[in-house]
């Protein structure tokens, strides 16, 4: 099967798309990073954070709408549809964590920008990965690489989150303070994780194709 994939003519626009869907969930990572730094208002980050994730969806629509129209594709259908699932799963985050942070109004912590930073810096190193999928056995040791910057700003994120969790809870604020603050790290810590899932996705795809 994988020497007929490789015989056939390809939609070789579904790296193109992956890269596309790439960039917006950067954008939106940026504008997530800038709402918990400061950088500007919660209310217009968050306006950017939508626009880059509408701009997601649209990615999303495409892909899936190509996977049922291209004859052969440049790996399975399964997988593309996983990793484009998984792409914009991280921007509906950020965005899910953007609307509760407005609703919430706390006070943004230090390890809460630099979970943000995590979040960033992993959508980076997704993105840049992205072009690399179009030569996967040329690449492997660069998307082997990539996985594991992910991985490292996950398991950076998550002891920033413990840290954050016990500055919080030996604090004297009362109960429901701590509870909403904590709802707030938890969606932030949770954006790590979907960058983490889509390293993953991308793994399995290398995996099927060396």
């Amino acid at each position: 099967m994988r020497l007929f994939r490789s015989l056939m003519p390809q939609d070789e626009r579904f790296i193109e798309r992956f890269c596309r869907h790439s960039e917006n969930v950067v954008g939106g990572a940026m504008a997530f990073r800038d709402m918990l730094a400061g950088k500007a208002s919660v209310e217009a980050c968050y306006a950017e954070l939508c626009r880059f994730e509408d701009a997601a969806d649209e990615v999303t629509r495409e892909t899936v709408t190509a996977i049922h129209r291209s004859f052969v594709t440049p790996f399975d259908r399964s997988q593309i549809l996983d990793l484009s699932t998984a792409l914009d799963d991280t921007i509906d985050l950020m965005k899910e964590a953007g609307r509760r942070i407005r609703r919430y109004d706390v006070a943004f912590t230090p390890q809460m920008r630099d979970m943000a930073e995590c979040a960033l810096r992993a959508t980076i190193e997704i993105r840049d990965a992205m072009p690399l999928l179009g030569a996967i056995q040329s690449n492997v040791s660069r998307l082997s690489q990539m996985q594991r910057q992910v991985r490292a700003a996950e398991s950076e994120a998550d002891d920033l989150l413990d840290a954050g969790l016990r500055a919080l809870f030996e604090g004297t604020s009362s109960a429901g303070h701590k509870l909403t603050v904590e709802k707030v790290y938890d969606l932030v810590e949770s954006v790590v994780d979907r960058c983490e899932d889509v390293a993953d996705v991308i793994e399995g795809i290398v995996i099927e194709q060396v």
